[in-house]
This record gives structure tokens, C-alpha cells and sequence, in this order.
């Protein structure tokens, strides 16, 4: 599994396994209790309900589908 890295200049960071094809990102360092799954995103959170990091299967799909829908707002 790779290593998170950071993302930006607060707690949030991200990793990627392309083997697995998911796309993880951590919001905080603290522990998720529980998470909810939608379609291929799930999201995870600590006991009081904060979102602390968002896991993303089949990524590259996911990602393609977000880049489609972006471009046709734009056009």
C-alpha cells in the first residue's frame, strides 16, 4: 500500500493504489468510527460525525466521470 503524502498546507493528505485502483483521502488524522457508501465513494467519520477522510473505488473511472462532467459545464 503506498505511503500518504501531503496534499496541502492543513492536515489533509492523500494516497493512491493503483493495484487496487483506490483513492484514499485523509481530511484529519483521527480515527474514522464509521463510514456510509455511496455508489463507489466512501465516507468515513469520527464519533461525533465528522468527516474524516473519503475513500474512492475504482478511481480512475470516478475520475474520468468528474472530468466529463466539469468539461460539459464548461463547454
Amino acid at each position: 500500500m503506498p505511503m500518504f503524502v501531503s496534499a496541502g498546507k492543513d492536515d489533509m493528505k492523500y494516497s493512491y493504489d493503483p493495484e487496487s485502483d483506490i483513492l484514499i483521502i485523509r481530511l484529519s488524522d483521527e480515527k474514522p468510527d464509521f463510514g456510509e457508501q455511496q455508489n463507489n465513494v466512501i465516507a468515513h467519520y469520527n464519533k461525533k460525525g465528522k468527516p474524516v477522510e473519503i475513500e474512492i473505488l475504482d478511481a480512475r473511472k470516478e475520475a474520468l466521470g468528474m472530468l466529463k462532467a466539469i468539461l460539459a459545464k464548461a463547454s
